[in-house]
């Protein structure tokens, strides 16, 4: 398994318990605009630090690159015409 490179694009501060105050520069977020049903998206991670950085933010931004491994096995289909139940 090869180790990815967190791609961080942006900080802030927590406010209070329900309010995230952040900051994200979108040059770094070009390369990972992803579309759907004609939507255009951006996964993104939003974690919060247990200590604050030289600036005061604590909170860390970065790209969800993951993606699900296509070599996995998929689950076989069930035979449609089959009276078996599936427990």
């Amino acid at each position: 398994m090869s180790e990815k490179k967190t791609i961080y694009c942006g900080s802030g501060k927590k406010q209070n318990e329900g309010w995230l105050k952040v900051t994200i520069n979108p040059d770094k977020l070009k390369d990972y605009i992803d579309e759907y049903n004609g939507n255009k998206f951006v996964k993104l991670n939003i974690n919060i630090k247990d200590e604050a950085d030289q600036y005061g933010k604590d909170v860390s931004i970065s790209v969800d690159t993951w993606k699900p491994d296509e070599n996995a096995q998929q689950p076989a289909a069930q035979n449609e015409d089959s009276n078996d139940l599936p427990f």
